[in-house]
């Protein structure tokens, strides 16, 4: 095994979406074709499905070095009223296109850090959306959390406007590796946010770990899991650390690149970690996540409904996902838009009543395909070319950039469909790299992508 992870481990996209956000088309993607296709999306799914909202909430009190996320730090806690206000705008802007009155399914605040936000700005951004908006059948709302800024009286407020799932940021709570990511956070803490997260009533909570830290050992990883098993989270992320210092500038610079866990020594901080989570009751769901056969992500697993889109893994699927906010990315399933990925832009363009988009991707019927086979191996393990929309004029070459995965044991293929191999789980993203036509024509000569293992 140690061979094929020293084979394996290269570049790679974790694959949020296809094509990939290099990969968009340099052109971009035009308002009129943005809004063009929105309005179709919508009318499709709305009354079936709804649609997901993902709002990003940029600010944090201090700067965290693993972090690969767009984010403003500051103390100043008078910055959230204009930004609530101006996602608000966005909103607003974006009803006007859709004419009807949406229902919405999902919302996902993401960060930055959302509970830097007090309870009475919350209540006004999520009050604000709907006022011209409706909460759809089974709608699942969830937030992210900094357990050190995050008070009761937030979960409190969150869980009354319907939240009712949510995920702390842990990372690790080993004081070395804390003190390398400028992560201080104490164990009572969380322990704190996570019981009052129960005693209110959320139906899901859940952390987020980060193993190939720096610093990180087998007894330091053994003794987070230990400690975040005792508080029995209902969802566990357990994500390889993205070291992208030539994309995140000083961010990531906090350390040495000698101080990381190289290859077989961080594989082996996963593999651990993987077999104390099931030892501890969890399931393995897709790459990198765990859950308790409780959960709603379990759920959606064993009925082939898990979903995969820009904030990872979800348990519902939603065509149409709105992203509001500096850096947002939306995806109305035929094209892709993200928002200026600087505040003062972002409000610029606002101001001037236009909508923030700086980027974007019309996908082409090829890519449409491609992208229904990466979801298939993301998140079922198993892809088909049956049916003949799902056909596609390369698979002899994308199969025979399989063939040596299967002789290496990864996966099985047939003649109309293949499935990944339990050996195979830690090459998901490998396996999904001999799909993306696009990364095949075009190989990046620069640094684009974490490595894959």
């Amino acid at each position: 095994m140690n061979n094929l992870i020293q084979k394996y481990n290269i570049p790679g996209p974790r694959y949020t979406s296809y094509p990939t956000v290099p990969y968009w088309d340099e052109q971009g993607i035009s308002l009129e074709n943005w809004i063009k296709t929105i309005k179709k999306s919508f009318k499709e799914s709305n009354t079936s499905e709804g649609i997901s909202l993902y709002i990003h909430l940029p600010f944090c009190e201090s700067l965290c070095t693993f972090c690969a996320c767009n984010k403003r730090i500051t103390k100043q806690h008078g910055v959230e009223v204009p930004y609530v206000e101006m996602v608000l705008k966005e909103w607003n802007m974006y009803c006007d296109i859709l004419e009807e009155r949406p229902n919405i399914k999902e919302i996902h605040l993401g960060g930055g850090t959302p509970t830097f936000f007090s309870s009475e700005n919350l209540t006004k951004l999520i009050n604000g959306i709907f006022e011209t908006a409706n909460r759809a059948k089974d709608f699942e709302f969830s937030f992210e959390g900094h357990p050190n800024y995050t008070r009761k009286e937030q979960l409190q407020a969150l869980y009354n406007l319907g939240f009712k799932r949510n995920s702390f940021g842990i990372q690790d709570y080993d004081p070395i590796v804390q003190k390398a990511i400028h992560r201080m956070q104490s164990f009572e803490v969380v322990k704190r946010v996570t019981e009052d997260s129960r005693a209110i009533g959320y139906d899901s909570v859940s952390h987020d770990l980060i193993f190939g830290l720096p610093f990180q050992t087998e007894d330091s990883i053994r003794d987070t899991i230990k400690k975040t098993v005792e508080l029995k989270p209902d969802r566990i992320a357990y994500y390889s650390y993205a070291h992208v210092p030539w994309i995140k500038g000083n961010g990531q610079r906090g350390f040495k690149d000698s101080d990381l866990p190289q290859d077989n020594e961080k594989r082996a901080l996963y593999e651990l970690g993987k077999q104390l989570f099931f030892d501890a009751g969890y399931v393995e769901i897709g790459m990198d996540h765990f859950a308790l056969p409780t959960d709603s992500m379990y759920m959606a697993m064993k009925n082939k409904a898990l979903h995969r889109n820009f904030m990872g893994y979800t348990s519902g699927k939603t065509q149409l996902m709105l992203g509001l906010g500096v850096s947002s990315i939306s995806d109305s399933w035929y094209s892709f838009a993200q928002n200026e990925k600087n505040i003062d832009d972002y409000y610029a363009r606002l101001n001037a009543n236009e909508l923030p988009i700086f980027k974007g991707h019309l996908l082409t019927e090829k890519d449409l395909i491609v992208r229904k086979h990466i979801l298939n191996i993301m998140c079922n393990l198993e892809t088909s070319w049956k049916a003949p929309e799902m056909q596609l004029q390369e698979l002899p070459e994308i199969l025979s950039h399989l063939k040596e995965m299967e002789a290496d044991g990864v996966l099985d293929i047939f003649d109309d469909h293949l499935i990944v191999k339990e050996a195979g789980r830690m090459f998901i993203r490998n396996i999904c790299m001999a799909f993306d036509l696009r990364l095949l024509k075009n190989k990046p000569d620069t640094k684009l992508f974490s490595m894959t293992i």
